[in-house]
């Protein structure tokens, strides 16, 4: 047996019927891009979420979403948006530089890149709209829903919301290997079409943990509260980089396959002054700067899920036509005009161990004689995983408390 990560998250974009006049207006298009292009500004919109979700949470409160979930619901939506929409739409995605088409045929490529399965680990990707009965998008629309975000289309009966919302939830329970339920709530019968985009990633570590050594330990939430988690141990090489500047330090885990987890532990008392100044910048700064140290590390053995109502998140962050009245979504129909009614996103990280290294690394590892520091993730940290030939921030967060559901 082997040690086992997994995660998936879900955006959903419930859009309903607005009354009220439209005009359409037609995006330029332009040369093709490669989906490396948009690392930087989904990595910028990642920080961007990260720090108006952190604003509104609890003390206390994990964090947990997918960026890239989150980008590509809204670069969806925007396929069918235009006008001033489509523009606090690009603008708020960081793709004020690029024309649609650029956008499309880069997450095409990104689709692409993500839909080729390896031994080992599994990252699902993709899209859908689930359109009610009667309401008829633009054929442009719908193709470029399947064509660029790898969307599959589907129609519900929005007169009976309830079943319309138990057949949207049994897609997305399908879709993500049953890990976010109930997802889809409240329907209403004026909604017009739900659109998803999922996550759904299982990776194998790379040098799994052993399981007989896991032990109960103190993991310290706050100064005055700790917590009992399953202390996962391990002896081994790992990329590190202790950034004594920034109180943090950094730690990478690899997975079997092109995927990592970064873990950023920030130096006690520090977690807001990391929180302050954390970018992609940082990100890039660490990834240069990691080198291999032999540590004994301990992991907290975990599974959390996190909520998150992302329609006052996206007002702050520039996005409010597309709630209003006034929002012009002509690219997905001309008859009556749309608008987001709730946008809603749910990510569930589990991190395990089951079972032992095999023995080539093991021989490897005890050639070093000394007794190898100890590297303690036990109070509060940032959590990143990367798909690294992408440069795609898959998953991010915060885990305040690893008990906590």
């Amino acid at each position: 047996m082997r040690g086992i990560f997994s995660s998936c998250a879900l955006t959903a974009l419930l859009l309903a019927a607005a009354w009220a006049d439209h005009q359409s207006h037609e995006h330029s298009h332009g040369d093709d891009m490669s989906f490396h292009k948009l690392s930087s500004p989904n990595a910028d919109f990642a920080f961007a979420l990260y720090k108006s979700l952190n604003a509104k949470a609890a003390a206390g409160k994990n964090i947990f979403y997918s960026p890239l979930g989150i980008s590509t619901a809204l670069s969806m939506l925007s396929t069918g948006a235009r006008g001033e929409t489509h523009s606090q739409l690009f603008s708020s995605l960081g793709y004020s530089a690029l024309n649609q088409t650029q956008v499309d045929e880069a997450y095409k490529h990104l689709f692409d890149i993500h839909g080729h399965s390896q031994e080992n680990l599994q990252l699902d990707v993709g899209s859908a709209a689930a359109v009610r009965s009667g309401f008829n998008p633009l054929e442009k629309f719908l193709n470029d829903v399947k064509q660029f975000y790898s969307g599959e289309i589907f129609n519900i009966d929005m007169s009976n919301p309830t079943e319309a919302a138990a057949e949207i939830n049994t897609f997305i329970a399908n879709k993500t290997q049953d890990k976010i339920k109930d997802m889809v709530k409240d329907l209403r019968p004026d909604m017009a079409m739900v659109l998803i985009n999922y996550v759904y990633f299982k990776g194998l570590w790379k040098n799994p943990f052993d399981c007989e050594f896991t032990r109960k330990a103190d993991f310290h939430v706050d100064k005055t509260n700790t917590v009992k988690v399953d202390m996962m141990t391990r002896k081994g090489s790992y990329n590190m980089y202790q950034d004594r500047e920034n109180h943090a330090t950094v730690v990478m885990l690899p997975y079997k396959g092109n995927t990592s987890m970064m873990i950023v532990m920030p130096d006690e008392g520090k977690m807001e002054e990391v929180e302050g100044y954390i970018n992609k910048d940082y990100i890039r700064h660490w990834q240069d700067s990691l080198s291999m140290r032999y540590v004994k590390l301990y992991l907290p053995k975990f599974s959390i899920s996190a909520d998150a109502a992302l329609d006052i998140t996206l007002k702050e962050m520039g996005i409010t036509n597309a709630f209003e009245d006034n929002a012009d979504f002509s690219g997905i129909t001309e008859e009556f005009k749309l608008k987001i009614s709730k946008a809603s996103h749910k990510a569930v990280l589990s991190v395990t161990e089951m079972g032992t290294e095999a023995a080539a690394a093991s021989t490897m590892e005890i050639m070093f004689l000394s007794l190898p520091p100890s590297i303690r993730i036990d109070k509060p940290f940032l959590v990143f995983i990367l798909e690294n030939s992408s440069g795609s921030i898959l998953f991010m967060g915060k885990i305040n408390n690893p008990t906590t559901m």
